[in-house]
């Protein structure tokens, strides 16, 4: 596999930059030369693609300066050496002038790479209320006269228009489209249009001055609008060097994707301000390929399409830093604190509420579940407990059974022991030692061979017994494995794979920690606290193989199948955006280049992909379980697949991976 094949843009990244820059009004020489600098600092940064605020060779404030033959003709030579700048640089640009055309003014955008003007879009709708006068310079572009579609600068004809598409030849669906800053705040502004029609990238050059509130509307108008149209939205506002004889321009520019806020700039500052950050392309296409509302609807109008080559980065592959700030090694987990805390409340609810329907359909007031003292069947005792309260249910009803084996270890037994009585449940333990030695026996398998028979009869056994318990109390048995496990096929079949009701179905495993540790911090107090914050520290593990010597833990899950921080990163790039393999690595090689080597990562994501795709089976007769995120496995929901689909296409793709690493 070539070093090309791993370039930011063979993986459907697009580098881009959004600008604000230190304008002076209607003095398009120091702007022309501050937007030249400014191009060459964002393609020294790799963008490829950069975008300045409306009317910015000129600036937005020059009020009837732009009747003014001298400012137009000025600015349109000044397009001119933009073009020669930014192909200089090596990157794409938009920029915003006054064009005059056919005794008409209009607002323009004008997009420019490979030394050339490309194609220029004027504005559609022009505010003209409150301290707004667009109108008094600038007519629409619905006030075209028929057939325009060129105009002439230096004797270049330009495609002309607000129907112009922009498709990059050397970046698979990547096309770009433009609309002006009150288009923006219309009713149906024309990116919806473009995005129908095929646009990734929304370019937005504008002119949005401050008012006291309206910084949080407009960052929120931007974000909606990218995700309503499953695009990636770009937003330059023109800064503080506009005139301020009645209002304040600030400065805000935001690079957004589906959303997601990946960069802006401050607000308020008289330098020249530069955002930028990685867009994915294959992303958003995979998002509009799923979405059926997407996909059905049509634009309101047909576009031309203009073909163009976007500019090779200016960085090596080798050296490229992804400059994305929503990329985390816990894609599961918000990095924001406050937002983890509010997402853990959310995720609680979903599942109690889950639950307690399920309670109240069946009439049940008696649950049973495996009491381990690990993370998994903590949060689902923690569950089930905030479902009996919704319910005004008495607590005794939730049955907890401790079912000591061959690995069992006094910590976890005692934390068991603990939590349940610190939460007032009702406790009983039932040891299994003796009854799969007679299984043992039964089936004639030598208790000294510690294979796949040997711990999974014990975690069967421990299944019927919860069963039979639940048929005792005339209840029901919660499930307590996780999302992360199901997608490995990391349980046993028809052991802890089933239960009458599955509330941890749609919790990953990077997750499940965090809700214990978030449980403890925020919901209990006192020795439940001091419990959860033991049982958030101990080694994962099936505790089915004897305890070494001092009753020391000999099996630890990640040991064996690789670290869950590593799997869940790979199940929601594969599952939630259907990334490829290589794109897998490159981005985990990204994220965990201090932690693992990429040997490692290659040696793990190959194991999760034999074992996601031989556990199929599992996952195709898992029981009910609410969802809670965008990554669930249900076959009766989101996931629907054979289960003796073929992994031999995602393997090779890892073998070359494997090749090109030695």
């Amino acid at each position: 596999m070539s070093q090309e094949e791993f370039s930011p843009g063979t993986l459907g990244f697009l580098r881009v930059a959004v600008v604000v820059p230190d304008l002076q009004v209607a003095n398009i020489r120091h702007n022309t030369q501050v937007i030249s600098e400014a191009l060459r600092q964002a393609a020294s940064h790799g963008s490829r693609l950069v975008l300045f605020p409306e009317l910015s060779l000129t600036s937005y404030s020059c009020g009837d300066l732009f009747y003014q033959r001298a400012l137009q003709q000025q600015a349109s030579q000044a397009l001119l050496e933009i073009a020669r700048a930014a192909g200089d640089a090596n990157v794409a640009a938009v920029v915003g002038l006054p064009l005059e055309v056919g005794g008409r003014l209009y607002n323009c955008a004008a997009f420019v790479s490979e030394y050339a003007v490309q194609g220029i879009v004027p504005k559609t709708y022009l505010p003209s209320t409150n301290e707004y006068y667009e109108e008094r310079w600038f007519s629409s572009t619905r006030d075209c006269p028929p057939g325009l579609n060129t105009v002439s600068i230096a004797g270049q004809a330009i495609p002309f228009g607000a129907d112009l598409l922009f498709t990059a030849r050397n970046l698979p669906g990547c096309t770009m489209g433009i609309e002006i800053c009150e288009d923006l705040w219309a009713v149906e502004p024309p990116s919806g249009s473009m995005a129908l029609a095929g646009a990734t990238v929304l370019l937005n050059p504008s002119a949005s001055d401050e008012i006291l509130g309206k910084a949080e509307y407009r960052r929120a108008l931007v974000q909606q609008q990218s995700a309503r149209c499953l695009a990636a939205y770009l937003f330059a506002g023109a800064g503080p060097g506009e005139s301020t004889t009645d209002i304040v321009f600030s400065g805000p520019a935001f690079i957004c994707e589906n959303g997601h806020m990946l960069a802006e700039t401050e607000r308020l500052h008289f330098e020249t301000q530069i955002a930028t950050a990685d867009i994915d392309v294959q992303r958003l296409n995979h998002e509009r390929l799923r979405n059926s509302s997407f996909s059905s609807a049509r634009p309101r109008q047909t576009y031309r399409t203009i073909q163009i080559d976007l500019p090779t980065p200016n960085t090596s592959s080798e050296s490229y830093k992804l400059l994305r700030s929503d990329l985390s090694p816990t894609p599961f987990v918000p990095a924001n604190q406050a937002q983890r805390a509010k997402n853990c409340q959310e995720i609680f609810h979903l599942q109690a509420v889950g639950l307690a329907r399920r309670l109240k359909h069946t009439g049940s007031t008696h649950v049973t579940l495996g009491l381990s003292g690990g993370l998994d069947s903590t949060l689902a005792l923690l569950v089930t407990q905030q479902a009996f309260d919704l319910l005004s249910l008495p607590r005794e009803g939730i049955v907890a059974i401790t079912m000591p084996g061959f690995g069992t270890t006094s910590r976890t037994l005692n934390n068991s022991e603990r939590l349940a009585a610190s939460l007032g449940i009702t406790l009983r333990q039932v040891p299994i030692r003796e009854a799969v030695l007679q299984h043992f026996h039964d089936i004639g398998h030598d208790e000294h061979l510690h294979d796949i028979t040997y711990e999974n009869a014990q975690a069967r056994e421990r299944t019927q017994i919860l069963m039979d318990i639940a048929n005792q109390v005339n209840g029901f048995m919660v499930g307590t494995g996780d999302l992360s496990e199901l997608a490995l096929g990391w349980c046993t079949y028809n052991a802890d794979h089933m239960s009458m009701y599955h509330v941890n179905s749609g919790v990953p495993k990077t997750l499940v920690r965090y809700l214990i540790e978030w449980s403890a911090d925020s919901v209990y107090t006192g020795e439940t606290a001091e419990v959860l914050r033991d049982i958030s520290a101990t080694p994962i593990s099936p505790e089915l193989l004897p305890l070494g010597e001092n009753d020391v833990l000999v099996q630890e899950t990640e040991a064996t199948i690789g670290p869950y921080v590593l799997h869940d990163f790979f199940l929601f790039y594969a599952v939630r955006h259907a990334f490829s393999p290589r794109k897998i690595f490159w981005l985990a090689c990204q994220v965990f280049e201090h932690h693992h080597t990429p040997a490692e990562i290659l040696r793990w994501l190959r194991m999760f992909y034999r074992r996601f795709f031989a556990s199929q089976f599992k996952r195709s007769a898992m029981p009910d379980g609410p969802k809670i995120g965008s990554v669930a496995l249900s076959p009766r929901g989101d996931w629907r697949m054979p289960s003796d689909a073929s992994s031999a296409l995602w393997l090779q793709e890892l073998d070359e991976l494997e090749d090109a690493q030695r």
